[in-house]
């Protein structure tokens, strides 16, 4: 069995072909079924960078401050871009992309920001990290199941109830399940990686709360909290800025959910002379001041009657 994965709310395909109902508890054979199903089917692939106008998309995010800085020099950002044009998608899992974009801007451009930095630290700290990188989808797909979340859910102002706090959970699982579906696989490393970034090295994160091992989920995990951090959001009027963002991903590696050698990776982008992360210290001085009204983590008190109010979703 999978250990402690029950669908907290549906799992469905854009076609509605494929389809795990609430309640569902994910074993071995249920996802033999679900990789079973996946090859039955096939689809065309093309390169994520080729596709619609992502290439001009994830370039205009990377002109924005920070991400000037963390992916300079130019020679950085071309690395970088030349590996992800060997990254190709079978078409259902770009059409998910493209949904988000057109409903959900945020976690859009979350998923190629998330993919570009996983990319960039992945140089420092995976062996042959560019055969790893041409042949996964690594993080541009690790929310692929927030298809999975009803949108109202996405993008709600207000602090979420409990039940609405469990289906967005939810969408650890649904990303495991379809693209374990897409790729007939349910041990691709993309899998994994939509499975658990959520999970922390201490073993409080979800969905299965284990001691988080892997090197690359982590950083795919780091990558997932910097940017979402300093990134709008509905349950945040204010994002963090830069060095605040960076002193709470410090903050989780003292509290051993992350390892302090990527978090000083990301560090290390975010400085000029980019020092190697084993030959600087981290300062233990907070300076930066967390935003105002931030919801995030937060549940709703009277949670029948905000449950009720469906419009205010």
């Amino acid at each position: 069995m999978i250990s402690s994965l029950t669908l907290s709310y549906d799992v469905s395909t854009p076609d509605n072909r494929f389809f795990l109902p609430e309640g569902t508890v994910i074993t071995s054979r249920i996802m033999e079924e679900v990789v079973s199903g996946g090859k039955k089917s096939s689809h065309p692939s093309y390169c994520i960078l080729e596709y619609g106008t992502t290439k001009k998309d994830l370039l205009h995010c990377l002109e924005e401050p920070p991400f000037d800085a963390v992916f300079s020099p130019r020679e950085t950002l071309d690395e970088v871009l030349k590996l992800m044009e060997h990254v190709r998608l079978a078409l259902p899992i770009l059409e998910f992309l493209d949904y988000f974009k057109e409903n959900d801007f945020h976690t859009y451009s979350h998923s190629l920001m998330v993919f570009a930095l996983t990319t960039v630290l992945a140089r420092e700290a995976v062996p042959e990290y560019d055969r790893l990188i041409r042949e996964t989808i690594a993080g541009s797909t690790h929310d692929l199941g927030k298809f999975c979340v009803p949108m109202k859910i996405l993008m709600k102002g207000k602090p979420l109830t409990q039940r609405e706090f469990s289906i967005l959970r939810n969408h650890t699982t649904a990303g495991y399940i379809l693209l374990s579906h897409y790729l007939a696989d349910s041990e691709n490393i993309s899998t994994r990686l939509a499975r658990d970034h959520h999970e922390r090295r201490n073993g409080s994160g979800y969905p299965r709360g284990i001691n988080l091992q892997d090197t690359m989920t982590e950083i795919v995990a780091v990558s997932d909290v910097y940017h979402a951090l300093i990134s709008s959001r509905p349950y945040r009027p204010v994002s963090f800025d830069n060095r605040t963002a960076l002193e709470e991903l410090t903050d989780m590696a003292e509290r051993n959910e992350f390892g302090l050698d990527i978090v000083k990776m990301m560090i290390s982008l975010n400085r000029k002379d980019k020092p190697r992360y084993d030959e600087f210290n981290i300062s233990t001085e907070r300076r930066g001041t967390p935003p105002p009204g931030n919801l995030y983590g937060l549940i709703a008190e009277d949670e029948e009657k905000t449950e009720g109010s469906g419009d205010e979703l």
